[in-house]
């Protein structure tokens, strides 16, 4: 029989205090994994590791900013020191400060784009293979984009980050697949969160973005969360290099 349960493993979710990520840390929850969500400020991750105590599940907030290296090396002691062993990993967190031609982009926020999208969840991944290799295996998804496969007008450096994030995912699943830990990836379509809002609220590229989609419109984060849990669960024990595109159609 086919399980999504998650019971008596220890899940990480970053970017877990809103949004996709707040969605996916609930989700797991709700199968009995032992979530972890992490994130830049304490408050918000307080709320939302407190909305899944209430309904039963059990959370730990951790704050951690992914572009700071000897923030991960502290969150993954931290985790090891908690728990001693780590199942389950998504790497959510991503930032986009700047939205134009990359021709006017700053080295700053180049760099920022990089640190956060791409080099902090290299390395925290790096940081979870040990806990994962002692608990025989684990599964690990990072979250890209299709923006990763098909550039975004004005998030042209997004994008190249994203498209990045597809390379390492299938990179990281051939180097670790003898050690029982499957790495896949999510690319999500447009979504309404925080983050996409300046996509969402400007109705004329928001218009033109649906217009695109076959399904006619955007995503709920938590519409993102499903495929999250098939691939972290035993349901996808023979799927690793996979990328997942929950985006309505629009890669098509």
């Amino acid at each position: 029989m086919v399980s999504f349960r998650l019971d008596n493993k220890v899940a990480v979710v970053t970017g877990a205090s809103r949004g996709i990520g707040r969605a996916i840390a609930q989700t797991l929850s709700e199968q009995g994994a032992e979530v972890v969500l992490v994130s830049r400020k304490m408050e918000e991750l307080s709320e939302a590791a407190d909305r899944i105590r209430a309904s039963g599940g059990k959370a730990e907030p951790m704050v951690c900013h992914m572009g700071d290296l000897g923030a991960i090396r502290d969150l993954c002691r931290g985790i090891e020191e908690r728990y001693g062993r780590l199942n389950i990993l998504v790497n959510n967190a991503a930032a986009n400060p700047y939205f134009g031609e990359m021709e006017g982009i700053q080295e700053s926020a180049w760099d920022k784009t990089w640190d956060v999208n791409v080099k902090g969840p290299f390395f925290l991944i790096q940081g979870a293979i040990a806990m994962m290799k002692a608990a025989g295996g684990g599964a690990i998804v990072n979250v890209s984009s299709v923006n990763g496969v098909r550039p975004g007008p004005f998030q042209g450096v997004y994008s190249i980050t994203k498209g990045a994030i597809i390379t390492m995912t299938q990179a990281y699943a051939k180097e670790l697949a003898r050690h029982k830990i499957r790495v896949n990836a999510l690319l999500p379509g447009l979504t309404d969160t925080r983050f996409a809002s300046a996509l969402i609220k400007n109705e004329a590229i928001h218009n033109t973005v649906v217009a695109q989609v076959p399904l006619g419109r955007h995503a709920e984060p938590s519409e993102m969360a499903g495929a999250v849990l098939y691939l972290v669960s035993d349901a996808s024990s023979y799927t690793t290099g996979a990328c997942i595109a929950c985006d309505g159609g629009y890669l098509i």
